[in-house]
């Protein structure tokens, strides 16, 4: 299974903010430390936001943060939020207009594998993937 990018950046600014859950990372920090984009790391974080993952705060010393302990956040849930929309395969979207859906046997195995890798996810939290504390910053 392959994660889309939108994923892929958001788990890896929340393992950043896992790090040190008492600070606020900008997303030009976030998006700098890891070489990806900043406006694309502006969405993800939008995102994780509006759906109660992330407190964002802006002027001098704002940033994003964990809106609530890294051991309350299941994996299994941050991947579904973040991979809302994006159908493992087109038969699984509702615009999937596949033309051997009718007779299709290998629609059934990818969904039980969905379903397993959701699964594994869901028996960790982002405080099992959070990264070492960032070191801090020479003078």
């Amino acid at each position: 299974m392959r994660l889309t990018s939108f994923t892929d950046y958001g788990l890896r600014a929340l393992m950043r903010m896992a790090s040190a859950p008492e600070r606020a990372f900008s997303t030009a920090e976030i998006a700098d430390e890891f070489g990806i984009s900043r406006n694309h790391l502006n969405k993800v974080i939008q995102r994780l936001a509006r759906h109660g993952f992330v407190a964002t705060r802006r002027g001098a010393g704002g940033g994003a943060m964990l809106a609530r302990p890294a051991d309350e956040i299941g994996l299994g849930n941050l991947v579904r939020l973040l991979e809302k929309d994006q159908a493992l395969v087109e038969c699984f979207s509702s615009q999937g207009a596949c033309c051997v859906t009718p007779v299709c046997l290998l629609k059934g195995k990818l969904h039980a594998a969905e379903t397993a890798f959701l699964a594994e996810l869901d028996r960790s939290t982002l405080a099992d993937i959070a990264l070492p504390a960032p070191a801090p910053a020479v003078a």
